[in-house]
């Protein structure tokens, strides 16, 4: 683990924030401001929502940026994983407001020479065209100020 990386906790949850995988797709704050709010330090307010509701954001993270654990192991157990989409087998494209394409899904890419680049659940892939990872988003799109039509 590298240096940066917080956890937040409500006493049942603990949420993990990896920011050096996070490309700021805003699915986090967009959906769930009351938690997440980059305009607030600490960003995370785990009083904010219900457990539940703070696991079905933390699922629609395409990076993995954010993640959780229940703080009870023997708790866990009693709780279903099938809180969103996500884990579901139906497979999504979301267009994200001035940012990626996230896909999710069982899926694979394809390069133009017909090589799989990827075999994933989850990713983002830019729109803006600046990514120095393409044909995948890294956030540059919020540098740039890129605005999708």
């Amino acid at each position: 683990m590298y240096q940066g990386n917080k956890k937040y906790t409500n006493g049942e949850i603990t949420v993990f924030w990896y920011p050096k995988k996070c490309i700021h797709a805003t699915h986090c704050y967009r959906e769930l401001i009351e938690v997440f709010n980059p305009g607030r330090r600490p960003w995370v307010n785990m009083n904010g929502a219900s457990t539940r509701e703070i696991i079905r954001v933390v699922k629609l993270c395409p990076t993995k940026a954010l993640d959780y654990e229940y703080n009870n192991k023997d708790a866990q157990k009693g709780q279903s994983r099938d809180l969103s989409v996500a884990d579901k087998t139906v497979s999504e494209a979301r267009i994200m407001k001035d940012g990626p394409l996230l896909l999710k899904g069982d899926f694979r890419i394809i390069d133009h020479e017909g090589k799989e680049i990827r075999h994933t659940g989850t990713t983002s892939l830019c729109r803006c065209g600046a990514s120095k990872d393409l044909p995948f988003c890294d956030g540059t799109h919020n540098k740039t100020g890129y605005k999708s039509d």
